[in-house]
Formats: structure tokens, sequence, C-alpha cells
């Protein structure tokens, strides 16, 4: 057996547990552990929490002046590939947060999850661990927080995570939303959303017929790897198998924002609904046109109105580009990481370069 893969994956299919720090549909997950991303495997543990690994490149989060350093160094191109590890992470790329399992005392799962995967892999990640999150219960929150102690205690190391960005939907209208920047950015906003004349905008389900299309399936599918292969950090790239079986859920309660221009698609949007809260996932784009026509700005404010029209909550928009959408009017709640390290020499070096690898808590301080 393989990384506890063979024999887990066989249970994996149909989840139907609500997982602790869940604000994705049970589908999505299950979607994930049947159609991983490219390179990667990916399984229940024992325990019952998401799993999965690949090989990861050390340098993926690092600042981008100490990563050009080590770029630098005499004969890079030689020894580069050590810094490609094959890595295990507890958690999945598509929840925002680790999914974990209430029925199992925290410093058991540490303990449960050092043991099965610390002596298998250089490195063990347990990723996305929330930190006294708004958009989590007082039990999720207590419960990450033991866990966060627990893994500290198994020798883990803590490094700052990723800043998850989210809207309350307290206004009674955009308007009201936009008073609360000062005139300069709501004259650029204005001038940006503009674009939303020139705009044909759509919201659509998962599961309806037109994602029975092969032809339709294939268009949406090449417009998230415009963004993927435009973006800056490439981690987990998604498969077409993936988007089928999330474009053709009836259940997963997604809506799909699209944006058609002169007739052509230039722009997708894939959020959900849980919790009484649109949690945004999904881009894709046309390139130059999606810039031209201000589309990311657009899109946010669209996405703005759907969840104040629908009553939601709150509007989650992920983790990426912190600094943009801190200027659109978004808080952040920061996670951790915590990381262990099966070389002890290894460990000591990196536990002096962890601040290397803390971006986002720099970028919003």
């Amino acid at each position: 057996m393989v990384d506890g893969t063979a024999t887990l994956k066989i249970n994996h299919i149909n989840v139907t547990m609500k997982y602790i720090n869940q604000l994705e549909p049970n589908q999505l997950i299950d979607n994930f552990l049947t159609h991983p991303p490219k390179n990667f495997s990916a399984w229940l543990s024992e325990d019952r929490v998401p799993v999965f690994s690949t090989k990861f490149n050390l340098l993926t989060t690092a600042d981008e002046n100490f990563k050009s350093k080590i770029q630098k160094l005499p004969f890079y191109k030689k020894w580069c590939h050590w810094l490609k590890q094959k890595t295990c992470f507890v958690g999945a790329t598509v929840s925002e947060y680790t999914l974990l399992n209430h029925h199992i005392d925290p410093e058991q799962l540490a303990h449960n999850l050092k043991a099965a995967y610390a002596k298998k892999y250089p490195f063990l990640i347990v990723k996305d661990m929330p930190l006294a999150s708004p958009l989590l219960s007082n039990k999720e929150n207590q419960y990450s927080e033991q866990l966060i102690s627990s893994l500290k205690n198994c020798g883990f190391v803590e490094v700052e995570g990723q800043a998850l960005a989210w809207v309350l939907i307290d206004f009674t209208d955009l308007d009201e939303f936009l008073s609360r920047f000062s005139y300069s950015r709501r004259k650029n906003f204005r001038r940006k959303l503009k674009s939303r004349e020139k705009l044909a905008i759509d919201v659509l389900h998962s599961g309806d017929d037109c994602f029975f299309n092969n032809a339709v399936l294939d268009e949406y599918y090449q417009l998230y790897l415009n963004v993927y292969q435009q973006s800056e950090v490439h981690f987990d790239l998604l498969t077409k198998p993936f988007f089928t079986q999330l474009l053709q859920s009836k259940t997963s309660q997604a809506r799909i924002f699209t944006y058609h221009h002169n007739n052509e698609l230039v722009g997708f949007n894939i959020c959900f609904v849980v919790n009484n809260m649109l949690i945004d996932k999904y881009i894709g784009l046309v390139y130059p046109q999606a810039r031209e026509l201000n589309l990311y700005y657009v899109s946010w404010f669209v996405n703005l109105e759907y969840a104040l029209q629908q009553g939601f909550s709150h509007y989650v928009a992920g983790w990426t580009d912190p600094e943009v959408k801190a200027s659109l009017g978004a808080n952040f709640t920061l996670t951790k990481h915590l990381v262990y390290i099966r070389n002890p020499l290894l460990r000591l070096v990196l536990q002096k370069l962890i601040g290397y690898f803390e971006n986002d808590k720099e970028k919003l301080a």
C-alpha cells in the first residue's frame, strides 16, 4: 500500500459527514478526493480527515526577494531539485480551512497524524488552520486552537498562513458600501464599473443543461487554465474531470456568474452557497479582454450585490491577491500552517528562515 491511499480511496466516495471548519458543500470535498489536482494523491486518513500528497517546491510561498537570492546561489540549477520534496498535507486545496473530525480528541488526532505520516514523508504540513475565525463557530475555533497546541507539542513548527478575505454584508445597497471609501477611490471604482454596461451578466446553477455539453466544458476549463497559467503561484492544477463533476452537480449549490462581451464568454466566477454565505472559489478569464473590461473589479461588486439581494450574511472571497482585496473593502482572517520536518538538521535550518514564508501578514500590516 502506498501512503495509505489504496485502502482509503474506496471509502471516500459520497462523503456525507460534516467536518469542523467546513465552509464548502460536501460534494466539493468529495470531488477533490475523487479527482485530485494533477500529480496529487488524495485520501481520507484513518481518522477520516482529508489528506493529500504531492511533490512540493519549498520556495512556493517564499517572498520574492528571498526566492531571488536562493536562485542566484552557485550551481542552483544543479541542486534545485532538492527543493522539491514529496510532502504530505493534512487538508484539501478546495477548502478554506483544514477539515477536521470532531469525533476524535485534538491531542489524539495530532499524535495519530504524526504516527501515520511523519516517517513516510520529509515534510508533513497541516495547512490552513483557522485563528479565531469570524466565519466559524466558537466550538470550531476552540478545537482548532487545541489542535495547534497539540501539534506544537508533537514537534510541529508554526508558520503564518495565508489571509482569507471576507466582507460582512451589513450595507443596504452598493452606494452605502462605496461611501466607506475615500472620494478618489470611489471615483476610481465607478470608472472601472462602467465596463459593466458592455457585459451581459447571468447567474447559472451547477447541473444546468448547458454543462452537459462537451464544448461548453472545454471552454470553461480553458478559461480556468488561462488564469492558472498567468498566476504567480502554481500549486494545484485542477483537472477537467474535477470541473466536469463540479459543473454537472445538481446538489452542490454552485452559482456560476458568467460574463459575455459581444456574445463571447470572457469570464466566469464559480461560487457556493453554504451557511448563508457566498463562498467564492474559482474564476476563469479570457485575456486581454478581461483586463480591458476590468472584469476582476466588476465581478467583485456583482458578487457583493448578489449576496445582498439573496440576504446572505457574508461574502467569502478567498486567499489570493490580499492587497487588491483590501483595497476593495475586504476584511481578513489569518491562518497557521503546522509543519513537521523529518530531518532534524533541516528542521533547525528552516526554523530560522520561517519569516521569509509569511507574506500575507506583512502585506496587510
